[in-house]
């Protein structure tokens, strides 16, 4: 967003530099690099996840 005297743009570039904390509740867990993937990224996960519900959080 542009505000008259730019403020709207410092406090947007201050936010988007943040890292923000989030607590997450589950079952399992793993930590894994994307790779590269055409134009797009992947992580490849266990078989036995097919069908469950993910989260992906980047660090």
């Amino acid at each position: 967003m542009t505000g008259d005297d730019g403020k709207l743009d410092r406090l947007e570039k201050e936010f988007i530099r943040k890292k923000v904390k989030f607590e997450i509740y589950g079952d399992e867990m793993i930590e894994k690099t994307v790779n590269s993937s055409g134009n797009s990224g992947r992580v490849y996960l266990p078989p036995d996840w097919i069908g469950t519900k993910v989260k992906v959080i980047k660090c």
